[in-house]
């Protein structure tokens, strides 16, 4: 939660990437404990935990994934159109657009997940089982939404902004003559940019490979949770969260200085917020 205690990292970008760690922290901390409870003890918490597990599980996905979606639209605004980046991308509208994420998600799921709200246990076949079987209408209409679309999506804007990363890191080398300060000033700020481009692509990456399993087993098994592979595919589905963070780690120098700050305890002293750690 660096983002509230720093002044310098209240920016638009840094919303959405505070967003995406709000979900990761939630399957880490909270989705991840009790898979690992329910894929090797017997459930004894009863139907109604378990459709709220299932129906929590599904909120914090779509809206991580929403949130990648969200950052991949902000870097495409950066790097293809950065002359209006500042007018049409501010912190107002991104939290509203953070807001508008996590609520359609909470929605979409109540419909996707209806049968099982309204009846408790439906799936289960005998006491001390949770588990989550969705139809074929269903699942077939949760891959278009949760999965092609926003995995298209993603895929045109990163491909669209490594191309113009490509182009403007030519032009940078063609330029690193320059002397003057107005330069240096506008060649760091397109290698910050370049730098996120990057980020974003190895973000990009990663989920593909951990989300791209889970979808192309539920296009062939309705029962997602039903055989030895099938509990492999979700936990690679659950991990995914746990890497973003190793990714900030990695990439993003301003993170580990925030980290090492809050866990030193040297955000308890005046005047921390205005620490520099860009």
């Amino acid at each position: 939660m660096c983002l509230f205690d720093f002044r310098q990292l209240q920016k638009p970008s840094n919303i959405l990437l505070l967003s995406l760690a709000v979900s990761d922290i939630l399957v880490g901390f909270l989705l991840m404990p009790i898979e690992t409870f329910r894929t090797t003890e017997c459930w004894s918490f009863g139907d109604s935990i378990c459709t709220a597990y299932s129906y929590v599980t599904c909120v914090v996905l779509s809206a991580s994934l929403g949130n990648i979606v969200l950052i991949s639209i902000d870097r495409y605004m950066a790097i293809c159109d950065p002359l209006h980046y500042s007018t049409r991308i501010t912190v107002a509208r991104v939290k509203l657009c953070v807001c508008l994420c996590w609520l359609l998600s909470v929605i979409y799921n109540i419909l996707f997940l209806s049968d099982e709200l309204i009846q408790s246990g439906r799936s289960n076949s005998c006491i001390g089982e949770c588990k989550l079987s969705i139809n074929n209408t269903a699942g077939t209409v949760d891959l278009f939404i949760s999965f092609l679309f926003p995995v298209t999506v993603i895929i045109v804007l990163s491909m669209r902004v490594f191309v113009v990363a490509v182009s403007q890191a030519r032009a940078m080398r063609s330029h690193m003559t320059a002397v003057t300060l107005q330069h240096s000033v506008n060649l760091k700020s397109k290698k910050s940019e370049l730098k996120a481009a990057r980020t974003l692509g190895v973000l990009v990456i990663v989920y593909l490979i951990c989300w791209c399993p889970y979808f192309s087993y539920s296009v062939v098994e309705v029962d997602l949770k039903s055989t030895p592979y099938a509990y492999f595919v979700f936990f690679l589905f659950l991990f995914n969260s746990c890497l973003n963070p190793v990714i900030y780690t990695l990439f993003y120098p301003w993170f580990r200085k925030a980290v090492k700050l809050i866990a030193t305890f040297q955000i308890l002293q005046p005047g921390s917020c205005e620490a520099n750690i860009l």
